[in-house]
């Protein structure tokens, strides 16, 4: 097992994406942000927080989306449906979808047609805590990611949060 990202460098790295974010969406008036649900709603739930500390906007329009049974391997596997929180339209809005690993891009494919539902948005860009880049199967990419990692197919990516795991870290197993 190695630590890929420690406790001190992962609340460093939510910092940085939370600044990014902000960066290309200065006026957040006209920008959502949505995680994916389950393991996602860590990440955008403390970029959320940190967006109300540096900014002077308003309510930042946030919700969480479950693509269970977008996916296109529901019928492999037994999954377990989150709840869908989206109390506003993301017509014409400006979307950050958030999730915490980018593997092979399925999660991402499923979450854009699962977007459709709540509206067209003008333009969707994607975070991530941890960007696999070489395990893509599908042509998606990160707007902003928190670490780049190159890893072989055996190698798993566990990110660990205090609210479900009792610590914050990210460990190559």
């Amino acid at each position: 097992m190695k630590t890929i990202l420690s406790e001190q460098q992962l609340a460093l790295t939510v910092k940085r994406l939370a600044h990014q974010i902000l960066e290309n969406n200065l006026d957040l008036t006209n920008t959502v942000i949505i995680g994916l649900q389950p393991r996602g709603v860590f990440l955008s739930d403390r970029i959320v927080n940190e967006l109300k500390k540096i900014t002077a906007a308003g309510e930042i329009q946030y919700g969480r989306l479950d693509i269970t049974f977008y996916r296109d391997d529901v019928r492999k596997s037994l999954h377990i449906a989150n709840q869908t929180d989206i109390p506003f339209s993301i017509t014409d809005k400006k979307v950050v979808l958030i999730d915490d690993v980018l593997y092979t891009g399925r999660t991402i494919r499923a979450a854009l047609d699962a977007l459709l539902d709540f509206g067209r948005p003008s333009k969707v860009s994607l975070c991530v805590l941890i960007d696999r880049r070489f395990s893509r199967e599908l042509p998606i990419q990160p707007d902003y990611a928190g670490k780049v990692i190159d890893t072989i197919i055996s190698q798993k990516v566990k990110v660990q949060w205090t609210e479900n795991d009792g610590l914050d870290q990210v460990v190559l197993i």
